[in-house]
C-alpha cells in the first residue's frame, strides 16, 4: 500500500488513514542546504533518544528547510523548519514532536489546530522532560531545563 503523495481529497485522506493503520513508515526526507541537513540529523538523533523518531516517520514524510516560519503543511505530510528552529536541536525537536502529534491528529479525524495544538505542546513537554531524563551533555540537559521552564511557566498553556 502506498502512501499518497498529497492528502488533499477525501479519497487520498482515507488512503493516508489506510496506510498508518497499516502500519506504513515513510522514509523521511530532508530538503535544504547541507548545513540545515546537519542540523536537521541531530534533531533527529534527539527523536530517536526518546522514542519519538517512530511516530516521526509515521506521521511525517518529509522536512523542509524554509526562510520564513515553522508549520506543519498536513496536505503535504511535511514540517517546514526555519533557522531559527534548527539552530537549538532541543527546541527544534520539540517543534517537530508538537507537529508530528498535530499530523497524527488530523490523519485521525481529530481537531488539530486551536485545542489540538494544546494537546499537541503537551506532547511536545512530554518530550522535553523524556529527553530531560537521558545521560546527554550538561548543555543539552540546560536547553531542556530552559526549554521546559518556558512551555510550563503558565503564560503559554
Amino acid at each position: 500500500m502506498e502512501f499518497p503523495r498529497r492528502i488533499y481529497t477525501v479519497k487520498e485522506f482515507m488512503k493516508a488513514r489506510e496506510c498508518v493503520e497499516a502500519g506504513h513508515k515513510h522514509r523521511l526526507t530532508v530538503e535544504g542546504s547541507n548545513a540545515f541537513k546537519a542540523k536537521v540529523q541531530r534533531i533527529k538523533s534527539l527523536l530517536r533518544l526518546t522514542d519519538y523518531y517512530d511516530d516521526l516517520r509515521t506521521y511525517i514524510r518529509s522536512i523542509k528547510e524554509v526562510e520564513g516560519m515553522g508549520q506543519l503543511r498536513e496536505t503535504e505530510a511535511t514540517i517546514w523548519l526555519n533557522t531559527y528552529l534548527v539552530e537549538n536541536p532541543v527546541e527544534g525537536a520539540r517543534f517537530v514532536v508538537q507537529k508530528t502529534e498535530q499530523m497524527k491528529d488530523y490523519l485521525a479525524g481529530r481537531e488539530y489546530y486551536e485545542k489540538g495544538e494544546r494537546r499537541a505542546v503537551k506532547k511536545s513537554i512530554a518530550f522535553l522532560e523524556a529527553l530531560g531524563q537521558r545521560r546527554l551533555s550538561e548543555d543539552v540537559k540546560q536547553q531542556c531545563a530552559e526549554a521546559l521552564r518556558q512551555w510550563t511557566d503558565g503564560s503559554v498553556l
